[in-house]
C-alpha cells in the first residue's frame, strides 16, 4: 500500500463559484517537485452556452447534498486508488453560480505512467456523474431557469 492509498481522511472537494485558472495553475505547479510522477491527466468540465428550446444558457447554479456528496467523493477516490497505480489525485467541484466558459469540475490525476492516469481520470469522471448528488440549475438569458440533465 502506498502512502496515497493509506489516506482515509476525506478531502475537501467543493469550492464556491467557478474554479479559477490560477487555482488550476497553482495545483499543477505544486507537482513539479514530485519526481516519481511521469504522467498527469487533467479533466476540466466547462459550462457550455447550450441553446435549449430557443433559450441560451448563461450560467449553472450548482447545489449538492454536501455531506452525502463528500462521502461519495471519498469512496470514489478510494476505489480509484485501489484500482489504479496512482501517485496522487485531486478532485474539485463548484457550488453556486458558474458562468458559461468557466470551469465547474477539475480532476487532476498523477501516476508513474500515462495509461494509468488516463484510465483513472475516465473512471473518476464517470463515477462522479453517476453517484455524486450534485444538481445544476441552468440559468438562461431571459432569467428563467431549469434543472440540468446530467450527461
Amino acid at each position: 500500500m502506498t502512502e496515497n492509498t493509506a489516506r482515509k481522511k476525506p478531502k475537501k472537494v467543493f469550492l464556491e463559484g467557478a474554479i479559477s485558472p490560477q487555482f488550476i495553475a497553482d495545483s499543477i505547479s505544486k507537482h513539479s517537485s514530485k519526481t516519481d510522477i511521469g504522467a498527469h491527466n487533467i479533466f476540466m468540465g466547462q459550462v457550455r452556452a447550450d441553446v435549449i428550446e430557443g433559450k441560451e444558457v448563461t450560467a449553472i447554479d450548482y447545489t449538492a447534498y454536501q455531506e452525502m456528496a463528500e462521502r461519495e467523493f471519498h469512496e470514489i477516490r478510494e476505489s480509484a486508488f485501489a484500482q489504479f497505480d496512482l501517485s496522487c489525485m485531486h478532485i474539485y467541484h463548484s457550488l453556486g453560480i458558474v458562468k458559461t466558459g468557466e470551469i465547474s469540475l477539475f480532476i487532476f490525476v498523477s501516476s508513474k505512467h500515462r495509461d494509468e492516469s488516463y484510465k483513472a481520470s475516465r473512471f473518476l469522471l464517470e463515477e462522479i456523474k453517476v453517484k455524486v448528488p450534485i444538481f445544476g440549475k441552468e440559468i438562461f438569458t431571459d432569467a428563467t431557469h431549469d434543472w440540468k440533465e446530467n450527461k
